[in-house]
């Protein structure tokens, strides 16, 4: 860890949860935009749109055991959260204290790398997180689909995933702060049946089912997929920053335990699910703990299961929705996309960001689960290293920016903190399939073009572009050293 030269510039590091005490200074003390007479996110609805955005519950994390055995699926949600998910979380609670605005980490990258690769960043996680939110649909059904066999497929399947779509795009049309408290009651309701059917499966667990394992026979591709896909998407808050209540306190606070729900959230499930019954791994695909509750609870518990997924993936759509809707609203309040995008509705919320975002779920919800999931991954991973790059430049060139929170790190062990997920980046892009490389880079060329389009139009005047006033200049060489230390 290497010491900063000017000692009476440093700020105290503070553990994750904590608050550092030291007041926000705005650069050109200019304060950031907030919204009319909308009624801001408290902690507690914070949490669960932060559960929501990661986890939002063990449903889907069936293929883990499916892939590489018990021993494996359970290391997995006990070590990855080190190498992956505590980076992440970090870096999102030092970086979306320093910007608390919708744009997130739209803003954290044209901060660091300029405004071209902030728009890429924007691109890249904007279409990340609408392929996440087809997925959902896709397990809702898959979820339904053994209790109504007629959602399995064709037109009844289609109509239902439409209709689905339709009804939560309407419920984040209402405003931020009815998703965060529907966050709430759903993930009380999701996380309930598992706790139930651990009490009911405590006489039948044999703990050495937990440590079967064969390294010879593990599809690494599809664990390391389910593992990143399950335990990524810390960062998507930060694009709601601009609407929480006091960012600078209660974002650490609540990404700190939302971090503890989610690992809990997935462990204790796997040890239930495979220490109560001999492993199967053909039958550990999506849908399973759904028949896994009827083998050890009966009927009831099935129903309670496929009920509570059913729940849990309208949670993590509205909350993704959320995210994405407000990136667009924070990006056209950079100028980076038409002024029209920055518009919000009667109830405070960006009614031009949620159509685009809806729009892009609806033609994207045919798509197999697995295929869905690699896409995903595989643009998200691009977006994460600017986001690591961004972050060490930030602190290597601007050590003494307010920080409100900070990571107790110095600038090594920053860059030593980045080096694990990295790497773990490249071994997923590494495993990835040819068709789902190609099609990747093929959007991430259409963001490289789009860019310069969106100016050209801009210069054409053919659609307005602004940025809010109310925001501060991202061009920190255009002020002194001053006007950005902590007081």
């Amino acid at each position: 860890m290497r010491k900063l030269s000017q000692t009476a510039n440093r700020q105290p590091t503070v553990a994750m949860g904590e608050d550092s005490g030291a007041e926000y200074v705005n650069i050109g003390e200019v304060t950031f935009p907030r919204s009319v007479n909308v009624k801001k996110v408290a902690i507690l609805p914070l949490i669960f749109l932060i559960f929501y955005e990661v986890s939002g519950g063990p449903f889907g994390i069936e293929d883990s055991v499916g892939a590489a055995g018990p021993l494996l699926a359970l290391v997995g949600f006990l070590v990855f959260p080190f190498i992956w998910s505590v980076p992440e979380a970090l870096i999102t609670a030092e970086m979306g204290t320093m910007f608390p605005e919708n744009g997130g980490y739209v803003v954290w990258v044209a901060s660091a790398l300029g405004p071209y690769w902030g728009f890429q960043q924007g691109w890249m996680k904007w279409l990340s997180g609408v392929i996440d939110n087809a997925l959902y649909p896709v397990l809702f059904l898959d979820y339904l689909k053994s209790a109504i066999p007629a959602l399995g497929g064709g037109w009844p399947r289609v109509l239902a995933a439409l209709a689905l779509t339709i009804v939560l795009t309407y419920m984040n049309y209402r405003g931020l702060t009815i998703v965060g408290w529907v966050a709430v009651a759903l993930g009380v309701f999701s996380i309930l049946p598992f706790v139930v059917m651990g009490l009911v499966a405590i006489p039948k667990l044999e703990p050495s089912r937990w440590f079967e394992v064969n390294l010879h026979d593990v599809d690494w591709n599809l664990y390391l997929n389910t593992l990143f896909w399950n335990l990524n998407y810390w960062d998507s808050i930060s694009t709601l920053a601009g609407e929480v209540q006091n960012p600078k306190r209660t974002l650490p606070k609540a990404l700190f335990y939302a971090l503890i729900l989610v690992v809990l959230g997935y462990f204790f499930p796997l040890l239930i699910g495979i220490g109560a019954l001999p492993v199967n791994r053909e039958l550990w695909t999506d849908g399973y703990f759904s028949d896994i509750a009827k083998m050890i609870g009966g009927v009831w518990l099935r129903w309670w299961i496929q009920a509570a997924a059913a729940m849990s993936n309208m949670g993590m759509f509205v909350a993704e929705m959320s995210s994405d809707s407000f990136q667009l609203l924070g990006m056209a309040e950079r100028g980076m996309l038409p002024e029209f995008f920055g518009k919000r509705s009667q109830y405070g919320t960006p009614l031009v960001g949620i159509l685009f975002s809806a729009s892009g779920v609806i033609l994207l919800s045919w798509s197999s689960f697995q295929d869905i999931v690699a896409a995903e991954n595989f643009l998200y991973c691009f977006g994460m290293i600017l986001e690591f790059i961004s972050f060490i430049r930030l602190r290597m060139k601007y050590p003494a920016l307010s920080r409100p929170y900070k990571i107790p790190l110095g600038t090594v062990g920053s860059v030593l903190m980045c080096v694990p997920p990295t790497i773990l980046i490249c071994v997923v892009l590494a495993l990835s399939s040819l068709k789902v490389a190609i099609v990747s880079l093929i959007f991430v060329v259409i963001g490289l073009v789009l860019q310069p389009s969106l100016k050209y139009v801009e210069r054409k005047r053919w659609l307005k572009f602004s940025v809010s006033a109310d925001l501060p200049d991202l061009d920190y060489s255009t002020h002194g050293r001053a006007d950005t230390l902590m007081q």
